[in-house]
């Protein structure tokens, strides 16, 4: 400390230290710096974060009830009385899929025919019983179509003939509404919707032998390498899909996506039960039966490759 100095007008005397505070004793809590006691927080401290606490439990509830309103929503159709959102629902064990069920916006003219002609031409895949194909398709001979987008395709084959049943598959709202349309339009009776998972349908709810012939056109080609396990067809498919075909039932795959094409040849080639219907073991050109979709023309016109691909199971 530097000498005092005497207080005169112009240097004043030193100005007195304020008293230091005693030590505190080990483990007694500082106080806070608004004069509250030891360890206890400011009057301000204690309403902010009981706020907090509050806007948080507000959130998660309201997380919650958006996740129970969206769960709710896909359980329930979309449309009474018309295809189920969820058919299998929880009674079927999860699977990877090789779909992706989309919901886009259906017309009035898809709303109406999904709720007139549902009850006659529709079915859900529910997993809970075996289809009477006899009955439900007057006795003809049926081929199942997995994934049909719109259904343009599907009904004009059905049209081009009418000796043969078509149960179509898929899970898109739009096109099930709109295929129903069209068939009912044009007059058919050999066409049937069938809404939900193709795998339960194939494991659960068909006999064995009971179709004669497979289509799967244009299949999801989940191009990323880490989702080729989605693809559709895997030698595990088409396990299941021999069980179901009468000998010499046809499987024609068709897809513009060169790889998936790949996959499809040699899959079914290497598989013991399907034969190609090609003597060089290749693809083979597009049949006269199988219309020219707006999908393929635009495919087309952009310089795809189109590559169908047919078997006979043995």
């Amino acid at each position: 400390m530097s000498e005092p100095v005497n207080p005169t007008p112009e240097t004043p005397g030193p100005v007195p230290e304020a008293p230091r505070p005693a030590p505190e004793a080990p483990g007694t809590a500082p106080e806070s710096a608004s004069g509250a006691g030891p360890g206890v927080s400011s009057a301000a401290s204690a309403p902010a974060s009981t706020d907090a606490a509050s806007t948080d439990a507000d959130e998660a509830a309201r997380r919650a009830a958006s996740f129970e309103r969206m769960r709710r929503l896909r359980q329930e159709p979309r449309f009474p009385g018309g295809p189920a959102a969820d058919p299998a629902g929880s009674h079927h064990e999860r699977r990877i899929r090789s779909f992706q069920p989309r919901r886009s916006r259906v017309t009035a003219g898809q709303e109406d025919a999904l709720q007139r002609l549902w009850p006659k031409w529709g079915l859900d895949i529910d997993g809970l019983g075996v289809l009477d194909l006899p009955t439900l398709f007057d006795g003809l001979p049926v081929v199942l179509e997995i994934g049909f987008g719109m259904g343009e395709a599907t009904a004009r084959m059905a049209a081009d003939d009418p000796g043969t049943g078509i149960l179509a598959v898929d899970v898109h709202t739009p096109g099930q509404g709109n295929l129903l349309g069209l068939a009912d339009r044009a007059g058919l009776s050999n066409v049937r919707v069938a809404n939900g998972d193709a795998i339960i349908l194939l494991r659960e709810m068909l006999a064995p032998a009971a179709l004669d012939g497979l289509r799967v056109y244009f299949p999801d080609p989940w191009p990323k390498k880490r989702h080729h396990k989605r693809r559709l067809i895997q030698p595990e498919f088409l396990d299941l899909v021999a069980q179901r075909l009468k000998p010499g039932a046809v499987v024609h795959c068709a897809t513009d996506w060169e790889p998936y094409a790949e996959q499809m040849l040699d899959v079914l080639t290497a598989h013991p039960l399907f034969e190609n219907t090609r003597d060089d073991g290749g693809y083979a050109p597009r049949p006269a039966f199988r219309p020219l979709t707006r999908f393929e023309g635009q495919g087309l016109d952009k310089g795809h490759v189109v590559h169908d691909v047919l078997f006979t199971r043995s």
